[in-house]
């Protein structure tokens, strides 16, 4: 009876985590530890005007270079992912956002914390779109969203123990934030740089930069229903914690409710991340989008705690659906040799999020919190239906790579 059970134990977890390549593990490992190590960049906001004593509206400005940076970093890193190469594109991306941070920790001056934060927006995410094609390049398409969905999971794993041990250490001294964040970057970059080996295609060369990834329409329609999720999904950090203060919850109270989103998808992912990940892309993407879209759309009634758990659990549903899947995509609709400029597309729809998101949101969330929530709701719902548009043409595009 025993060893039937733990036959069974081990069939189970073996097709959540098994049958992916010795070297995903190590850009898996290298990703959580760097997660882990994430400190500085939530609490950016509480240290220039703590520690640095910078006005609200300077650390403002100073925020806002930084998603300058952001705004270029993963369209740069696109093109050297497939140029100089993948490995090189990510140990160098998270060596520098090491040092970078560094010298974030030690500049007092306004002029030196903007260029620090210029140039922490441009490296510090650069290892994306290296990390996306890595993925691609190294799983099998069958296995690849269970490989992106374990990624999802590390990310937010780590994110979720790393803001909480940022918090207390802050107190220490926000010195601390910056060297342990630091010292995972280098970790990370090290450990890519050691145990994944180089996937270019010899055909990553190619000088045509990033005008041939916009002439493909396709990709171009795709960014734009990425476009749309993100905007509904950051108003998770922008405007809904707010809305929620303005609805007369806590800070409190927001925070155990937001708990919910963390541990749902460290619970619930990895136990269907392979079974999502053998149904079809477009029409699985699209039902999450469309549930997130409700999520959000109902927290137009939220007043109560329980009631924005409740929101939170239905639009992290949505999330854990489209988890593994949008990067799939991606590796689906990129030639080989252009995978990098394919992901650095995608995560430029992202970036560009993080600067449109609070600037609408913030303008219909004076207009009255209906208006922000039904408008959320609706964009998550359009985002579904250009999703599913698109499906035909994925789907064409999978067969002839024969994937």
């Amino acid at each position: 009876m025993t060893s039937s059970v733990t036959s069974s134990v081990t069939g189970f977890v073996a097709g959540k985590v098994g049958g992916l390549p010795r070297p995903f593990w190590a850009l898996w490992g290298g990703t959580l530890v760097n997660r882990l190590g994430t400190m500085v960049l939530p609490f950016i906001g509480v240290y220039l005007t703590q520690a640095r004593g910078l006005s609200p509206a300077a650390s403002g400005a100073v925020m806002a270079v930084f998603g300058a940076g952001s705004l270029a970093s993963q369209l740069v890193a696109g093109v050297l992912t497939d140029r100089i190469g993948r490995r090189a594109t990510l140990s160098g991306g998270m060596l520098a956002t090491g040092a970078t941070l560094l010298a974030l920790g030690y500049s007092s001056s306004l002029p030196a914390i903007l260029a620090a934060m210029f140039v922490l927006g441009l490296v510090v995410d650069a290892y994306r779109p290296a990390s996306n094609a890595l993925v691609a390049d190294l799983v099998s398409p069958e296995d690849r969203p269970r490989a992106y969905g374990l990624l999802f999971w590390a990310v937010n794993l780590g994110y979720a123990v790393g803001m909480t041990a940022g918090g207390r250490l802050a107190e220490l001294g926000f010195t601390w934030l910056f060297w342990i964040d630091a010292v995972s970057s280098v970790v990370f970059a090290v450990l890519v740089w050691r145990a994944v080996p180089e996937t270019r295609p010899e055909r990553g060369g190619d000088g045509k930069g990033l005008a041939v990834v916009l002439r493909d329409r396709l990709m171009v329609a795709f960014t734009l229903v990425v476009l749309g999720n993100a905007l509904v999904y950051l108003q998770t950090v922008t405007m809904l914690p707010v809305a929620m203060a303005g609805a007369g919850l806590t800070t409190g109270q927001f925070g155990l409710a937001m708990a919910l989103n963390g541990v749902l998808i460290v619970v619930v992912q990895p136990l269907v991340s392979d079974w999502l990940g053998r149904r079809d892309l477009a029409r699985t993407m699209a039902l999450g989008l469309a549930v997130m879209g409700v999520g959000f759309g109902l927290t137009a009634f939220v007043t109560t705690t329980a009631g924005l758990a409740f929101t939170i659990a239905v639009w992290t549903a949505g999330e854990i659906v489209t988890a593994g899947i949008a990067g799939t995509v991606v590796a689906v609709l990129a030639p080989p040799h252009l995978r990098g400029r394919y992901a650095g597309l995608f995560g430029f729809a992202w970036a560009a999020a993080s600067v449109l998101a609070p600037l609408l949101g913030g303008a219909l969330l004076e207009v009255g919190r209906h208006a922000l929530w039904f408008s959320v709701g609706a964009a998550g719902l359009l985002s579904a239906a250009g999703m599913l548009a698109l499906g035909p043409a994925i789907r064409k595009r999978a067969a002839s790579s024969g994937m």
